[in-house]
């Protein structure tokens, strides 16, 4: 995707819903972009992989990295409970995942992970 890119939210559903193909991830405008977002997400899943990581810190309300809110695919700025495509992926391989507003729970499991 080109950066800067148009905004884009799930349609009607959430990461999940996206990655069982039930619904897409649409720009502002109308374009279609959910090839995009799921070939980011598997991008990340496999560097989780290779490089073993097991925890990781994602950006709120994102369409790909929201883990506890996403905006509701009406482009009016309404948050609605869910998570993006890439917190999606990624808790599906057993990676936690944390917003940039988790930091101290993030810090939390690393040490119980390292335990």
């Amino acid at each position: 995707m080109t950066i800067p890119r148009k905004p884009a939210e799930i349609f009607e559903g959430s990461g999940g819903s996206v990655l069982d193909g039930e619904t897409d991830v649409v720009e502002k405008g109308g374009d279609i972009v959910t090839d995009d977002f799921i070939a980011g997400a598997s991008i990340a899943l496999e560097l989780c992989k290779k490089f073993n990581i097991e925890i990781a810190i994602l950006a709120e309300s994102s369409p790909s990295c929201g883990s506890s809110f996403i905006y509701d695919g009406s482009f009016s700025g309404n948050r609605t409970p869910g998570m993006g495509v890439t917190a999606a992926l990624l808790r599906r391989y057993g990676i936690q995942v944390f917003s940039q507003y988790e930091i101290a729970d993030a810090n939390k499991a690393i040490h119980a992970t390292s335990a």
